[in-house]
């Protein structure tokens, strides 16, 4: 959702390591799988030949423990990248010791994939519409009760690369504050899963090509304005079956993309076929579109200043005042979330309402 700011490294040529890296931990693990899911299959003997057995396999596939879910996150250094490089293996997000911050049972969303919304894909499982018209645009959002107070919502994005920048932002953050993922992310649907434990609705965000491109290369997946519908399609499928229990796709830059009638009629077409809304940065805010649509206002850290983040929440404010609704996007730096969380916390004395961003969804008529 940010047409300004690196992910994190997923904006230039580490994301293609990420990516290839993804394949082939997937195969490793498909190929280990019959093992390590029975480590006593030689064990059946007597108490001698139990401990050889057993020291046989750690010798030849390594300390047992290895095949432990975990995520691994390698980050780059430089202006673009402003958290400091970092190997990090954070505790698992699955199991029993998931970083979770248990919410009480209304607050968290239903976990996916919920049946009835996927079909299979070229990556994994893809979102679809549900035999009964259910889409995921309406099943994976976040519920909201509409009072009539002017509603704020603010999408915080570039998750999944920075393991403790993730979970400060899943576990800080107010439940109704929308986040979205970068597609490259290892252990993309722990993260997903987390999120939504936590209450958060999720976005996927595509990476589509800038003005800039190829010197601003978003990724080995990224949608090109010149591309045939049919490839655009491709690229975008493998993005979505990445994961599953988004209720939307948000824009990583995309300058050029997005202002192409071509490119972005495919885009909008396979989206509304999926059931998937669409939330941009304020890029696409004259685009129509058949898929539930919003667009950001602003950004509210294009400086990293709290003052300036600040006042960004404050225009926010004014905004949703005057129209009745605003929506604003921003990038999970630290001084963003702690402002962010600040700010959340005295909406209510002022007589607005923090909503989920698809709850500021409409449909633009072509």
């Amino acid at each position: 959702m940010f047409s300004t700011r690196s992910q994190f490294g997923a904006a230039d040529g580490a994301s293609q390591t990420a990516a290839g890296r993804l394949a082939g931990l997937e195969a490793l693990r498909r190929a280990a799988g019959p093992v390590l899911a029975n480590p006593w299959i030689a064990a059946t003997g007597a108490g001698l030949l139990f401990v050889l057995a057993v020291g046989g396999l750690i010798a030849v596939t390594g300390d047992p423990r290895a095949g432990a879910p975990h995520v691994r996150i390698a980050l780059n250094q430089g202006p673009d990248h402003p958290i400091a490089g970092v190997d990090a293996v954070p505790t698992p997000v699955t199991g029993p010791a998931a970083p979770t911050a248990p919410l009480p049972v209304s607050q968290a969303l239903a976990q996916a994939p919920v049946a009835g919304l996927t079909g299979p894909g070229p990556g994994g499982l893809l979102p679809i519409i549900a035999a009964d018209g259910r889409t995921p645009a309406q099943v994976y959002a976040r519920p909201f009760h509409d009072t009539g107070a002017p509603k704020v919502a603010l999408v915080i994005g570039g998750l999944g690369l920075n393991a403790k920048v993730t979970r400060d932002a899943i576990q800080d953050l107010p439940p109704e504050v929308t986040l979205s993922f970068v597609p490259y992310a290892e252990g993309l649907q722990g993260w997903i899963d987390l999120a939504r434990a936590n209450g958060h609705e999720v976005l996927l965000e595509a990476p589509m090509e800038p003005l800039d491109y190829p010197q601003n290369d978003p990724g080995p997946y990224t949608l090109m304005a010149q591309d045939p519908a049919g490839e655009t399609i491709k690229r975008l499928e493998m993005l979505l079956s990445r994961a599953t229990g988004y209720f939307g796709v948000t824009n990583y830059l995309g300058g050029r993309f997005m202002s192409s009638d071509g490119a972005m009629n495919a885009f909008s077409a396979a989206l509304h076929q999926r059931g998937l809304g669409f939330i941009d940065d304020g890029s696409a805010a004259g685009r129509a579109g058949a898929e539930p649509r919003a667009s950001a206002e602003r950004v509210i850290d294009q400086e990293l200043d709290g003052a300036s983040i600040d006042q960004q929440l404050a225009a926010l404010e004014a905004s949703a005042q005057q129209h009745g609704r605003a929506l604003a996007s921003g990038f999970a730096y630290p001084v963003t979330l702690q402002e962010v969380q600040r700010w959340a916390a005295g909406l209510q004395a002022k007589g607005l309402v923090l909503a989920p961003a698809s709850a500021l969804m409409t449909r633009r008529a072509p």
